[in-house]
């Protein structure tokens, strides 16, 4: 079988909703999450939060396609701006939260993930950020460890919803 040669990152736009609609709930989805878990509901509203997100900025995407398909998705990443108040390691006052970073099954395996995430770490250099973070999946993380990320002590309280 030939290898697939891809196009490079291209950023997502508006009418790229979908595709990081059904990359976001395939992420969790492949991470063991079920449908039970409420996948319809997540859909409505990570459209309704990226469309917003998208719309003002705050949200930036990268897309890669296999030059033989152009429109047809493989993979991308996505990238949350967001203001940071300044910390002893980094006086800035903006970071980056690297998410949605998904491959399609039948492209894995062709280092897109880390193509896709490279360029919102380059983006974010470009900006001029320091701090670049996310969360891995067990999957993702010899990925973001061989792009350099370490683990913090970062902690979490989940609240119940009265």
């Amino acid at each position: 079988m030939p290898e697939t040669i891809y196009l490079p990152p291209r950023l997502a736009t508006a009418a790229d909703l979908d595709v990081l609609v059904r990359h976001r709930v395939h992420m969790f989805a492949d991470m063991g999450f079920t449908r039970d878990d409420g996948f319809a509901a997540l859909a409505q509203a990570s459209a309704a939060w990226l469309a917003g997100a998208l719309a003002d900025g705050r949200y930036m995407g990268w897309l890669i396609a296999p030059a033989a398909a152009p429109d047809t998705v493989a993979a991308g990443a996505g990238m949350l701006l967001h203001d940071w108040p300044p910390g002893i390691r980094d006086a800035g006052t903006a970071r980056a939260y690297i998410l949605n970073v998904y491959t399609e099954r039948e492209h894995r395996g062709n280092g897109l993930a880390t193509i896709a995430t490279r360029a919102a770490i380059d983006e974010a250099r470009r900006r001029g950020i320091r701090v670049v973070s996310l969360h891995a999946s067990d999957e993702g993380r010899t990925i973001y460890e061989r792009l350099g990320f370490e683990e913090t002590n970062e902690m979490r309280l989940l609240l119940d919803q009265a």
